[in-house]
């Protein structure tokens, strides 16, 4: 049986990018001494943005992630206490111009290295949202790496609705997908986060992570689910981290019984990829149909 402990935390995020940094040292610190193997953050770990913040004021709390005070620092509380971590910040863009940032998932391995940079690839442009007027969205999907005694695919909140995404993690190896998010309030939106991640994590015989914001507009239900849809661990609406054991030869158990990747028929759906292209007016197809 191979086993890793995995911390998780479920936090409320202030406006202060300083304040957040000392609060996930201190989570980073905590879990080591109690035997993780890793620790996972939600989105917005560097600051929450309200929705009134200006571009230029997000912008401003930015950083490169190769050069800024906040990943050099949890880059430092990994290797000092020897665990990897999963962070979210602002990152700034490469064109000086654009003021908008991304919105990067970072992956830091046991010695402090980068050994992921994920870009949020779908904004929340949808129920009242848009993203897109603070964030560029990110160009790519990211190979999984090794996490644990897993192999990771790292999503970020919004992108769970999108089971493509997923999929072509699993496709490219992952068994262990992590989602950090802030997933914000609304009519059936706790029922949406619940399912969705549950879906991801049936559908590809994959562990699900996902740590998530809580207070402010956020719901929070961080969740660690397995690869047959079994909650392991739902943290309601505590602030705090949860340490929970995995066991990954659960992943080729699930695999084995039920072969949801082997069953696939890509010999029918190369014959439909025209559904995915960028040009693809699916209301129009319907409408020629009736």
């Amino acid at each position: 049986m191979k086993t890793f402990r995995v911390a998780v935390v479920q936090m409320k995020s202030s406006e202060s990018k300083a304040e957040n940094l000392s609060v996930a040292i201190e989570y980073i610190r905590r879990a080591a001494d109690n035997k993780a193997s890793a620790i996972c953050f939600p989105e917005f770990l560097m600051s929450y943005s309200p929705v009134e913040q200006d571009v230029k004021s997000l912008a401003n709390t930015a950083e490169k992630v190769n050069k800024g005070k906040f990943i050099t620092a949890l880059r430092r509380a990994a290797r000092v206490s020897n665990i990897p971590v999963i962070a979210t910040v602002y990152e700034k863009a490469d064109n000086v111009v654009e003021q908008r940032v991304y919105d990067t998932a970072v992956m830091i391995d046991s010695k402090g290295k980068i050994s992921s940079v994920y870009r949020k690839l779908h904004l929340y442009d949808a129920l009242g949202f848009k993203e897109s007027a603070k964030f560029i969205a990110g160009d790519k999907i990211n190979k999984p790496v090794r996490f644990g005694s897993a192999r990771a695919g790292i999503m970020i909140c919004y992108d769970i609705r999108f089971p493509e995404i997923s999929r072509i993690l699993a496709g490219n190896g992952a068994d262990v997908l992590i989602v950090p998010s802030a997933w914000v309030h609304g009519i059936l939106k706790e029922e949406h986060w619940q399912t969705m991640l549950k879906a991801r994590a049936i559908e590809n015989g994959s562990f699900v992570i996902a740590p998530d914001q809580v207070g402010n507009i956020y719901t929070g239900r961080s969740m660690i689910i397995d690869p047959f849809g079994v909650v392991l661990l739902d943290m309601g609406i505590m602030e705090g981290m949860e340490i929970i054991e995995i066991d990954t030869s659960r992943i080729s158990e699930v695999r084995k019984s039920l072969p949801l990747l082997e069953n696939r028929r890509t010999d029918v759906y190369s014959n439909n990829l025209e559904i995915f292209s960028k040009n693809c007016n699916i209301e129009k197809k319907f409408s020629n149909t009736r």
